[in-house]
């Protein structure tokens, strides 16, 4: 029952759950980065290659991330010191500098609460999870991939965007929304609102489908 409790995934729109875990760059908590979001993902080791260049690719939208108020937190069941030769080795050998704090997690306690080992892929491993937290604490999205394949750092980017602009704009992001693209607004309640929505300027499909530029 106890592990049960400890690989239940966290739910969408729930609080986040917190943990306090050493680091890279110290010990530190989630409940740290309060107003600011955070991509929290895992990774299965160091030292690997689909890791490593996943590392680089993360490095290469670090800034990108921070000018969107964005926190990068990365962690696998590794321990600091292994962390630390690695991102040695990657500056060295890629001349890549990795500027997140990469958390160590060998007991797998923040790995479990978070879903992060799945047994069909591996049982002393975390599988390539990402978690968008929002400013607030709130866990907004979440993706999973397996061991065997890097992800696309494109699509973290577009999602953080997309998950702001559905904060800010009060809207929802239709399939392949890019920034700057239409959003689509909420569908009408009744009849009356039906009727006024397809005088309010929007760009109607039908009476439920609308877009709007913001």
């Amino acid at each position: 029952m106890t592990e049960e409790v400890c690989t239940r995934l966290p739910g969408l729109g729930e609080p986040a759950p917190d943990f306090a875990a050493d680091s890279t760059q110290g010990p530190l908590k989630l409940s740290d980065f309060k107003g600011k979001w955070v991509v929290l993902f895992s990774h299965p080791a160091d030292f690997t290659p689909v890791c490593t260049t996943e590392f680089m690719a993360f490095a290469a939208i670090y800034d990108e991330l921070k000018a969107l108020n964005v926190q990068l937190l990365g962690l696998s069941v590794d321990s600091v010191s292994a962390h630390l030769a690695w991102i040695r080795a990657i500056k060295e050998k890629m001349g890549v500098t990795i500027p997140f704090p990469i958390i160590a997690d060998l007991t797998m306690a923040v790995a479990k609460k978070y879903g992060m080992i799945q047994p069909g892929q591996s049982s002393t491993a975390a599988v390539r999870a990402v978690f968008f937290i929002d400013d607030k604490g709130i866990l907004r999205a979440m993706i999973y991939y397996p061991l065997s394949n890097g992800r696309y750092m494109p699509e973290i980017l577009r999602l953080i965007k997309a998950l702001q602009t559905t904060d800010a704009h009060k809207c929802s992001t239709p399939a392949n929304w890019q920034p700057g693209d239409k959003v689509v607004v909420a569908p009408p309640k009744t009849t009356a609102e039906m009727e006024k929505r397809m005088t309010e300027g929007y760009e109607c499909k039908d009476w439920y489908l609308c877009y709007k530029k913001i």
